[in-house]
């Protein structure tokens, strides 16, 4: 039964916290009158000795000195109180007579974002590692390989002196054309819950809060503070809420950030039902909630949702939780309860810690977990006739702007000041590949005169892209008459602020066809092979042109040390083993939220004047319901260009000994196979298991991934034997009639393969009875829900 608001679980009981590393206990004498210390007496005390503005003060960040239109001024008091870290995202207040420290925020799903240099410090820099996008990061499928890069950012962060980074984010790719996709995971929950869970847990055990983000439903930059999202529930709970769940429930991360967007009709921020219902009730998430930067229309309605801190913070909003409370429309017991929630996490921090950061973490360390994550990520996506990996030293003929400008990573808070970058014609020279320097010579020339004259970027937005190069057929003649291989480069960027276009961006521009076609036409003819690798940003189109080449390698946003990681796969140093984690259609217009997405103004506002921050009233309707990605394509039959899940190697892999632990399903079924590395050369294999619901009751996809792993290096022969669980939780669908997670009864078919398309092995077993798995607390859609297209079974 679902609970009323009045009758939710209360907040947890005051935690009292004597930590030695919070210095030493202050004993209070009647005549001292030393007031309560956090860490030092019970937090009831603190909280109790706070005053009401003290209250207010530590809800609302310090505020953001930045010159925007729009952007309410910085409070004096704290423009003129210097920044522990410069360049960071955000503050917190600190109310020192108590004890509580400010706290640093710093954005971070790539690497922590700080100022590189500072003023009046001219003899030392501060630069972070650029690793791999969070995309890419997915590819891997690898939990351990994600938590590396997790403890390799979260020990950067400490070391800088940052608190609490930013990241990871983790909304759903609901549309290719999504401007920050790049910093998000994967059109799978599954997917992106666990590797956001591995992400936390990496930062985390390096003593460093992370704040997973977009809460929710934030999947495109359209009018993004002023954009209304329309789901269902159904929807909303097994997609888009789903990964958040596990990533919370699995890694508890320290705070959450809730998103810009509302959620049918009500901003995320001032949700009771999701901040508190949701999130609390029903996860148990114990840390406290953020704003997004400026998110959200009223203070008071945020704070009575349980949107616990205000980001960055304002003196609008100081003023109006103030008011609120004079006249009884917000509670003090309500500041009493966010308090506390911050405050929980403040004795967890570095800096109520007194850690003594140094200013220099391990940066050449670092560069190897991002070349390794890098490698692991990058998928494979074509390879006839063994054109990979290119056997000995060979001149090589590069072709692509991306080839001599490496894209690290996208713009805008996903961004990181890195000290250097590798090109990938830096990267195959070092791994011994001779490149064709009078190519090299026209993209250095090239390169450098459209960088004079390119535009400088509005604040936290790329830079408008360099028009690919024109190469003369004369000029390919020759790199084809002295190099054995062409390596075609494809760039891509996108970042805050701006989704993406289908024109020039998702699909080609006719110089990049016209560079292809080239280029393969002329190394054919000599007999000589054309590679093609991908630095992009995004899924982007690719059937129009990878009949025409002989291998095709996606590289992602591979980090600073990507040129590197590509020459490894390149010359088999290192085996690909990423595989897809967003299906690739064939054309845009394939994709199921092609109709609907970005959205569109609200009926009387489509001619309004954007306002600079927010935008201008509008809407976007989620009708796909649950079918998105490889749940669309998979279910309606409708053939992608490359499956979820996809990836080639340089090897082949074997699935047998399928087996289930029971014919029945009673508690769980442990689920095992045996992978054998049947080719060549030692790889790694991503193992996916999908489950088939039985026919009748609700709708369902055609197969749901409920299960993976990656196995280690098998060499030629090797085998090993992965073991998975299900539970009666990854059988369930939420019924929104019933308010439940329920599974049906019937047959269940349990399908092991190498992509959602590419099924190895199925075993079955039954359902005896309807489950209801677990109830909801609150009901997140009222209203209507869109209609949800449902697919005829095949």
């Amino acid at each position: 039964m679902r609970r009323s608001a009045a009758g939710r679980r209360k907040p947890p009981a005051v935690i009292a916290l004597l930590s030695a590393a919070a210095g030493p206990i202050l004993f209070c004498s009647a005549s001292a009158q030393v007031p309560p210390q956090l860490g030092g007496s019970p937090m009831e005390d603190v909280i109790s000795a706070m005053t009401l503005e003290e209250k207010v003060r530590l809800l609302v960040g310090m505020g953001m000195g930045i010159d925007l239109p729009g952007v309410p001024a910085q409070d004096p008091a704290d423009a003129a109180t210097p920044e522990k870290v410069p360049g960071a995202a955000g503050r917190t207040h600190a109310i020192p007579r108590l004890g509580i420290p400010s706290l640093t925020l710093s954005d971070g799903p790539a690497g922590v974002r700080i100022a590189p240099v500072r003023e009046g410090d001219a003899g030392r820099t501060y630069y972070a590692t650029a690793f791999p996008v969070a995309t890419l990061l997915a590819s891997t499928w690898d939990t351990a390989v994600v938590r590396s890069v997790g403890a390799a950012i979260g020990d950067e962060a400490r070391e800088y002196g940052v608190d609490i980074l930013l990241a990871p984010a983790m909304n759903i790719h609901r549309n290719p054309l999504g401007g920050r996709n790049f910093e998000y995971y994967s059109e799978d929950p599954l997917v992106s819950g666990r590797i956001a869970a591995a992400f936390v847990d990496g930062v985390e055990s390096e003593g460093v809060g992370t704040s997973i983000k977009h809460f929710v439903a934030n999947n495109q930059e359209f009018n993004r503070m002023m954009l209304n999202t329309v789901v269902g529930e159904r929807a909303l709970r097994e997609i888009y809420l789903k990964g958040f769940q596990i990533a919370v429930e699995t890694a508890q991360p320290w705070t959450v950030m809730s998103s810009y967007n509302l959620l049918d009709g009500t901003y995320t921020s001032q949700s009771r039902e999701l901040l508190r219902g949701v999130l609390r009730d029903e996860w148990g998430f114990d840390g406290f909630v953020m704003s997004d930067w400026f998110g959200g229309r009223d203070p008071v309605a945020q704070t009575n949702a349980g949107n616990d801190v205000l980001m960055p913070g304002t003196t609008s909003q100081t003023e109006a939780i103030l008011a609120a409370v004079a006249d009884g429309a917000l509670a003090e017991a309500q500041l009493d309860e966010n308090v506390a929630h911050v405050l929980s996490i403040v004795v967890r921090s570095p800096t109520f810690r007194h850690y003594a950061y140094k200013e220099r973490p391990d940066l050449e360390g670092h560069a190897l977990v991002a070349r390794r994550a890098a490698t692991e990520g990058m998928v494979l996506l074509k390879n006839d006739a063994g054109t990979l990996p290119l056997a000995g030293v060979h001149p090589v003929a590069l072709f692509g702007n991306a080839g001599y400008q490496l894209i690290v990573g996208g713009s805008g808070s996903g961004d990181v000041n890195e000290a250097y970058s590798v090109s990938l014609a830096r990267g195959l020279e070092a791994a011994g590949y001779a490149l064709d320097a009078a190519l090299g010579e026209g993209y250095a020339s090239y390169l450098a005169e459209q960088e004079a004259n390119r535009a400088a970027p509005q604040t936290l937005r790329a830079p408008p892209p360099i028009p690919e190069m024109p190469v003369e057929a004369t000029r390919i003649q020759r790199a084809a008459g002295a190099a054995d291989v062409a390596v075609v480069t494809l760039g891509r960027n996108s970042g805050e602020f701006e989704d993406r276009s289908t024109e020039a961006d998702f699909d080609l521009t006719d110089t990049e066809h016209a560079l292809l076609r080239d280029v393969a036409r002329t190394f054919h003819a000599a007999g000589k092979k054309v590679v093609v690798v991908m630095n992009i940003a995004g899924v982007t189109e690719v059937a129009s042109w990878r009949d025409g080449v002989d291998a095709i390698l996606l590289a992602w946003q591979p980090g600073q040390e990507g040129g590197n990681a590509i020459a490894d796969i390149l010359s088999g140093k290192a085996n690909p083993s990423g595989k897809l984690a967003s299906t690739f259609p064939v054309a845009y217009a394939d994709v199921p939220s092609a109709g609907t997405f970005p959205g569109k103004p609200l009926p009387g506002h489509e001619d309004d004047a954007p306002d600079a921050i927010f935008g201008i009233p509008s809407e976007v309707v989620y009708d796909e319901g649950i079918y998105v990605g490889y749940r669309y394509y998979d279910a309606f039959g409708v053939e992608p260009a490359y499956p979820f899940g996809y990836g080639l190697s340089y090897t082949d892999f074997g699935y047998g000994d399928l087996a289930l632990s029971a014919a029945s399903f009673e508690a769980e079924i442990r689920v095992t196979v045996t992978v054998t590395n049947v080719g060549p050369v030692a790889g790694r294999e991503v193992v996916e298991v999908y489950v088939r619901a039985p026919d009748g009751g609700m709708d369902k996809p055609e197969r749901e991934l409920k299960a993976f792993a990656k196995t280690e290096l098998l060499p030629p022969g090797g085998s090993q034997t992965l073991a998975f669980r299900l539970t009666a939780a990854d059988l369930a669908s939420f019924d929104a009639d019933r308010g439940a997670w329920v599974a049906a009864a019937g047959r269940y078919t349990v399908d092991v393969g190498a992509s959602s398309r590419d099924i190895r092995q199925g075993a079955s077993f039954s359902l005896d009875r309807e489950r209801t798995v677990r109830a909801a607390h609150v009901s997140l859609a009222p209203g209507a829900s869109p209609n949800e297209r449902k697919p005829a079974r095949r």
